[in-house]
């Protein structure tokens, strides 16, 4: 069975690629959903955690405190590396079981799709890599209007990402999500691509 990474900037259209692939069949595990629900069940991860971040980083009914976290994380670039040094591993190794279980399941190939697979190295536990782009005022536009954000806000995350052409350098495919690619042709290309 084929592993392959699908990854792209913030608003570069990573949801809308997996919602077209789940709809032809293809299982698709997105990292980001996954690790959050891991942050809230995974005792490693739990543990782990209250020994960076304090015990009352979870609440009494053991709720994690994302936006107190967000706030020790974000300058501190030590800190965010020791958190993301704690929780990949653990979404690393739930990823494998899925896709064994996919496998076994009979299924040709499976999705992971990660916004930073490039930036961790997740990439090169992949058989092929995606990478998603997008003009930069559509990315914009985009993430602004799905977080109610502001532009500086937005180009500020931007900012903090891998470029696009850096991206690009890593991967097997690429998808542009503009006005003037049609992406189901796209997608259906590469799935032919990596069922033969």
């Amino acid at each position: 069975m084929i592993r392959i990474g699908l990854t792209g900037g913030i608003g570069s259209g990573k949801s809308t690629i997996t919602q077209l692939l789940t709809t032809i069949g293809v299982p698709v595990y997105i990292s980001d959903i996954r690790s959050k629900q891991l942050t809230q069940s995974d005792p490693t991860i739990i543990s782990g955690l209250k020994r960076l971040l304090g015990d009352d980083i979870y609440s009494a009914d053991g709720l994690l405190n994302k936006k107190k976290m967000a706030q020790m994380i974000f300058n501190d670039k030590d800190l965010l590396a020791q958190v993301n040094g704690l929780i990949h591993p653990v979404v690393h190794n739930d990823f494998d079981r899925w896709a064994e279980e996919q496998g076994e399941a009979g299924v040709p190939y499976v999705v992971n799709e990660a916004a930073i697979m490039i930036e961790n190295g997740g990439y090169k536990r992949m058989d092929k890599v995606i990478v998603v782009t997008a003009p930069l005022e559509q990315r914009i536009a985009r993430t602004m209007a799905r977080d109610n954000s502001s532009r500086e806000q937005v180009i500020s995350r931007i900012n903090n990402q891998m470029s696009d052409e850096e991206k690009v350098k890593y991967a097997d495919f690429v998808i542009t999500t503009d006005d003037k690619h049609f992406i189901i042709p796209e997608i259906l290309k590469i799935h032919n691509e990596l069922i033969k």
